[in-house]
């Protein structure tokens, strides 16, 4: 179960990473980004958003071990920490912050707990 487990969160976050590569203007509307006079932003959302999470998650599932998908737990607690500080500073819509870290939450918790009994 936890191997299934971890390769669906290793796969989602190839799936969440290609919206930001191959698509940061859908993305960058998603997130309630909005355009400047420069197409540095989408550049940005292709990077941090897009390709850091694809091959995040590739090289977690190439590396297939336990220490790989805590990491990738780890990871998802930066995220969520960063949308909870956000939540408290920044005045986001609610919901939608909320749910994002959440998801990013949920994620970190799982990959963290149930794989840092199974690392060497």
């Amino acid at each position: 179960m936890t191997t299934a487990l971890n390769a669906i969160a290793a796969l989602l976050t190839i799936g969440f990473g290609l919206f930001g590569f191959l698509a940061p203007a859908f993305t960058a509307n998603a997130l309630d980004l909005a355009p400047t006079k420069s197409t540095m932003g989408l550049s940005e959302l292709r990077a941090s958003v897009g390709g850091l999470f694809v091959v995040t998650g590739a090289a977690v599932l190439w590396l297939n071990t336990p220490t790989a998908y805590m990491m990738l737990g780890v990871v998802y607690s930066g995220a969520a920490l960063g949308r909870f500080v956000s939540v408290a500073l920044d005045n986001p819509p609610l919901i939608k912050a909320l749910t994002f870290g959440g998801i990013e939450l949920a994620l970190a918790v799982w990959l963290i707990l149930a794989n840092m009994s199974r690392t060497a």
